[in-house]
């Protein structure tokens, strides 16, 4: 069985993913808590949402706007405020930049964290989030001393379209940080812009 399999497009409940390596993807998952449950819930009877929902239609784009700007609250117990915990997050990012995935920019929010990559030939990007998920789970709940989920199930990607995405993208990250400049409550921090310009050089 080859635990690394490049899945194409496939849905984990409600949210479509598109695993396919060596393409820039924007990444973003969230700590357990970060929306709560019943505010999800109420969104999909609204726009009745469903597994069987368009990803393209109206209303599951909307669906997802909802929750994007909904966890830019701070709603939770927003653990990646813990240096502690932020150090384990920032160097599980970095581990295996230029051996699995080039690792373009990356932001970590009090309780979300938003990652721009791209997987390098053979690396599934369902895995690369797996590893990054589950090990940063694991340590950070040995530091706070509990146990139980720590990220959202489920996250969500969207790949690159072309060059004007990907600086939007990049864009999108350097403004999250900036949303927190001078709030002392909040561990934000961005990753470097070193290959922001990749995307014009490959074309």
């Amino acid at each position: 069985m080859n635990n690394n399999k490049i899945r194409g497009w496939h849905k984990r409940g409600y949210l479509p993913h598109f695993d396919c390596d060596q393409v820039y993807q924007f990444v973003t998952f969230r700590l357990f808590d970060s929306v709560p449950r019943d505010v999800i819930e109420k969104w999909k009877n609204e726009l009745n949402i469903t597994t069987k929902t368009d990803m393209k239609s109206k209303e599951y784009i909307k669906y997802q706007h909802k929750i994007l700007k909904y966890e830019d609250k701070g709603y939770g117990q927003c653990f990646l405020k813990d240096d502690r915990i932020f150090d384990i997050v920032k160097n599980a990012l970095s581990f295996f930049d230029g051996k699995r995935y080039d690792l373009i920019n990356w932001v970590i929010m009090p309780n979300h964290v938003h990652i721009l990559f791209k997987p390098f030939f053979g690396n599934s990007l369902t895995n690369i989030i797996h590893s990054w998920k589950s090990f940063t789970a694991n340590e950070a709940n040995k530091i706070l001393q509990r146990k139980g989920n720590f990220w959202m199930k489920d996250y969500y990607d969207r790949y690159i379209r072309n060059d004007e995405h990907f600086q939007a993208v990049v864009q999108y990250i350097k403004n999250n940080n900036s949303k927190n400049i001078g709030n002392t409550t909040a561990n934000v921090q961005a990753g470097s812009l070193r290959s922001q310009y990749k995307m014009e050089q490959n074309k």
